[in-house]
């Protein structure tokens, strides 16, 4: 628990000064958080500027996917981003919800949080609200939400099966998310895993593909669709502050692999309830003359 504590720490910190950073500074890290890098910028994130909704001001650039594109979102839903930073996906969700709709977005840092806010009264939405949180213990009630977005967060929190079973827990019967993540296939080096700076860029803290797919399912998911995968490129010169020149080589040459996914999942809807009235006409009917029966 100390140790999970230390790294909630440590990203809270981390997020805070990332708040202030810009979105090329943001999009050329891993995440924000560690050296940019002078070789490619836009290392995890994809392209925003043409989804309809979008906010440029709410863009820091630290996604690892487009989850609101898969989401299925319909007018009239209430939506829930977790780890909604500066609002970026709150703000395309609000777009497909349209006004009937509500966006809660939640968050931890509470300068992501105040960024946000600045951002919602600046457009006017008041369909849009953000919550201080954390998402393994979402301040919102059971059975709130229609659709449950997330972009590159989940990886940041140390106890995984705990958000699932959170997400579960806040979605409607029948409701269903969509989330992006950084998950790895194969082994981390070492020193990749037990860093602290690479924890809060989205690398240390991710898991196997197969066991991140396991627990959503554990957690009572169905239907489950993985509705894109891409290889994520950490440079080289990224790289190279973590690991020496051969450890580098091997890492790059032993088919370990960091991969962006958007995965999909319903909760199961609620069995229909059948009144003793509804019984008792069925009975009747079953044993009308003719029918056999009686």
């Amino acid at each position: 628990m100390k140790e999970e504590e230390n790294l909630k720490r440590i990203v809270r910190e981390k997020y805070a000064r990332i708040a202030e950073q810009g979105k090329i500074e943001n999009a050329a890290s891993c995440c924000g958080a560690t050296t940019s890098t002078s070789e490619v910028y836009n290392i995890m994130t994809d392209d925003y500027s043409e989804t309809k909704g979008y906010v440029e001001d709410a863009d820091l650039g630290l996604g690892c996917g487009l989850p609101t594109h898969f989401a299925k979102i319909s007018p009239g839903n209430t939506v829930i981003d977790l780890g909604s930073g500066a609002g970026n996906d709150c703000f395309v969700a609000r777009h497909e919800a349209g006004p009937e709709g509500k966006v809660i977005g939640i968050d931890f840092t509470r300068s992501m949080i105040q960024k946000a806010r600045e951002n919602a009264e600046k457009l006017g939405y008041n369909n849009v609200e953000f919550r201080e949180g954390d998402i393994d213990a979402m301040p919102v009630n059971d059975n709130v939400a229609d659709v449950i977005v997330s972009n590159c967060v989940l990886n940041l929190v140390p106890d995984k099966p705990r958000v699932m079973s959170e997400i579960f827990r806040v979605l409607k019967p029948g409701g269903h998310f969509s989330i992006s993540d950084i998950v790895v296939v194969g082994d981390l080096p070492e020193a990749l895993r037990e860093d602290a700076e690479m924890y809060a860029g989205c690398v240390a803290g991710a898991i196997q593909k197969n066991t991140y797919l396991n627990q959503i399912a554990d957690a009572g998911f169905e239907n489950l669709i993985l509705q894109k995968e891409k290889p994520i490129t950490i440079p080289d010169d990224i790289l190279s502050k973590y690991l020496p020149e051969q450890a580098l080589r091997s890492f790059n040459k032993d088919g370990a692999g960091i991969f962006s996914i958007t995965v999909y999942g319903e909760k199961p809807g609620m069995e229909p309830e059948i009144s003793d009235r509804q019984t008792n006409e069925a009975s009747a009917s079953a044993c009308l003359p003719g029918s056999g029966c009686c």
